[in-house]
């Protein structure tokens, strides 16, 4: 973070092999490293040389926290917890304020870091995904598609975006170029109808997972909520259990506005999962935070690159490494 660590230990990381982690670890940190170069560009030269913490440096510490979207109530948390170690003298340089940061950051993200578990008792375990046009909706749901059926799970995909010609056709590309079964209707179709076909085809064809579009709407526009509030409905008819995860989509780049989506979609269809996409494109990546602060939803996935394995898990110690080690290494 403040290019004096070259060889202090990362710590502790489960993977599959040295250089598959590597590797992945690498990505990982490039995409995340717009927000790492928010967080952290110039503080090399605030700290270095300084024989204490002091407030000067923990104002621009905040400062940075706040430009980066991380928010003011999850910057409060972190900086208190560290003024509270500075008081105490367990802080005495730059090292020991690092790791305490990575601590405090991490501590935020850990409770919000719960992977899609998919539960095979349920046939088809339905997953509907929601988000603004934008977002990055329909391409996270091929990738998710391609991730489960690398798992050896079957998969199905309902084009509930019915407004958007494009949405549909994205999806049936993805649904040929990995043999995916993909349920649609003409344009402007019903959205619940489209999906209430898919389950009863999933059901008939005994699918592990659907994944359900819909249409990329304003979560401002209470018509298109009160929409979204039907398929739900729809799809319980079928199973009264589902959908069994609700996931939103939001783009880094939206920054708090992301935080507004969230709130919006999950009163009217009480979300399960959050997916955040595009850090690979902003220096607004803290919204992370900020969202696990405030909404206390699990992020089961972040998007940083075009790439499908750029469709991460989203782990919270990896992710902050990642953040915070974005200098040449």
């Amino acid at each position: 973070m403040f290019g004096f660590r070259k060889n202090r230990p990362e710590g502790e990381t489960k993977s599959p092999s040295p250089a598959q982690s590597e590797g992945l670890f690498s990505r990982l940190r490039k995409g995340l490293s717009k927000t790492g170069q928010a967080l952290t560009e110039g503080m090399a030269t605030l700290v270095m040389g300084r024989k204490a913490i002091d407030d000067e440096l923990l104002e621009e510490l905040e400062t940075r926290l706040l430009m980066a979207d991380v928010g003011v109530e999850a910057t409060q948390r972190i900086l208190d917890g560290l003024t509270r170690r500075v008081a105490r003298k367990e802080l005495t340089d730059a090292d020991a304020l690092f790791k305490a940061l990575h601590e405090a950051m991490t501590e935020i993200l850990v409770p919000v870091a719960h992977p899609l578990q998919i539960d095979a008792s349920k046939k088809p375990f339905v997953i509907l995904v929601v988000g603004i046009n934008g977002a990055g909706k329909t391409t996270t749901i091929g990738k998710l598609a391609k991730r489960l059926q690398n798992e050896g799970r079957s998969v199905m995909l309902a084009a509930g975006d019915t407004f958007r010609a494009a949405a549909v056709e994205q999806l049936q590309v993805w649904g040929e170029r990995n043999r995916i079964p993909v349920i649609t209707q003409g344009k402007g179709a019903d959205s619940a109808s489209v999906i209430y076909d898919a389950v009863q085809a999933a059901k008939a064809r005994g699918v592990d997972v659907l994944i359900a579009d819909t249409a990329g709407r304003l979560h401002t526009q209470t018509n298109l909520m009160e929409e979204m509030k039907k398929v739900r409905r729809v799809i319980q008819r079928l199973d009264p259990d589902a959908p069994h995860e609700t996931l939103l989509v939001v783009d880094a780049g939206t920054g708090q506005n992301a935080l507004n989506q969230a709130r919006e979609f999950h009163q009217a269809v009480n979300l399960t999962g959050l997916a955040v996409t595009k850090l690979d494109g902003t220096a607004k990546g803290g919204i992370v935070f900020a969202m696990a602060e405030r909404m206390g939803i699990p992020i089961r996935f972040i998007g940083v690159g075009e790439g499908i394995d750029d469709l991460r898990t989203f782990r919270a110690d990896d992710f902050v490494k990642a953040l915070l080690s974005t200098d040449e290494q």
